[in-house]
């Protein structure tokens, strides 16, 4: 199964699957984990200075030998010297987001890296193939943290039809009903960041696992769309305070204020009242929390009984 697949062959993986490169959440631990059970693991760099970068890959490198990547969000203070980190390690993989990375591609693709950013649009994938990015990864607002406006179902068909790379749906997919969905949909492979945050390897606190785990269908919200940036969340003091100022026009200032810091405070500190919560909508189907490698084996063996069902449903 995937032999023939163009994103496991142009990576070198076993199965189509890529961790969401998550802020704070996905370290070395997460992403060798994944790359040791057949994914991509992917070491999310957000706003780590660039020493601290090296200090995961060169962790992450010490936890596999497999292909694993690198998430970039554009929007760093560090983006140039984190880059300069990236290509130093000749790190595998790399995944943006939060901008373009069209000047930094000459550099990675001299020494063989795959450049794949997260796009939230039509317009924003095309514009990205032009500047030759390997494939993109296509996400909707069902995802947790900063989200587009399109949802999964409606995004990954247009993108795909719209570019001639290999696209990743992400967005919603935490088992193998997703995957085979989001495989009928045109997708070449799917990356999962909430199914990752319940496994034993990713050292988000027990506290946010927990909340995850009480979570329901409609437990998470949107806040920061007035400042441009929405992002998903758990419902907690904080985002109902966040959601209570915006509604009431507080300056952009305020609102940017009060996110800062919030996501470490409650991934690593365990403050999930005051603290931002990201997760996914799929947090509501969440019930437990195993080893990554069973995770990624329970879908791969789900795969075949999920589309026969569909198979039946069509007759």
């Amino acid at each position: 199964m995937f032999e023939e697949n163009p994103i496991c062959r142009m990576l070198n993986i076993k199965y189509p699957i890529f961790q969401g490169g998550m802020a704070w959440l996905g370290t070395a631990e997460l992403a060798s984990a994944v790359s040791n059970a057949g994914g991509l693991g992917i070491i999310g760099a957000g706003h780590m200075p660039p020493d601290v970068l090296r200090a995961e890959i060169q962790k992450t490198k010490a936890g596999t030998d497999k292909p694993f990547g690198v998430n970039i969000m554009l929007m760093s203070p560090f983006v140039k010297e984190v880059m300069q980190v990236v290509v130093e390690e000749r790190v595998p993989v790399v995944t943006t987001g939060a901008g373009n990375p069209g000047e930094y591609i000459p550099a990675l693709k001299e020494i063989g890296t795959k450049v794949i950013p997260v796009v939230a649009s039509v317009a924003l994938a095309k514009r990205l193939v032009r500047t030759g990015v390997d494939a993109v990864i296509a996400e909707g607002m069902e995802s947790g943290g900063h989200i587009g406006e399109l949802t999964t179902m409606a995004l990954v068909p247009q993108v795909v039809d719209a570019v001639d790379v290999p696209v990743i749906a992400a967005g919603g997919i935490g088992d193998a009903r997703g995957v085979v969905a989001a495989f009928a949909l045109g997708a070449h492979a799917v990356q999962m960041g909430s199914r990752f945050v319940l496994s034993k390897e990713c050292i988000a606190h027990e506290n946010y696992k927990d909340l995850v785990l009480k979570a329901r269908d409609r437990s998470t919200v949107v806040t920061g769309r007035a400042t441009g940036h929405p992002a998903r969340v758990l419902q907690n003091k904080l985002s109902r305070h966040y959601l209570d100022r915006e509604s009431h026009g507080a300056p952009i200032e305020e609102l940017e204020k009060l996110g800062i810091g919030t996501l470490r405070l409650a991934a690593r500190e365990g403050d999930v009242k005051n603290g931002s919560v990201m997760i996914g909508q799929i947090s509501g189907m969440l019930s437990d929390i195993k080893p990554v490698s069973d995770i990624i084996q329970s879908i791969v063996k789900d795969l075949e009984p999920v589309i026969e069902s569909a198979k039946a449903n069509l007759k």
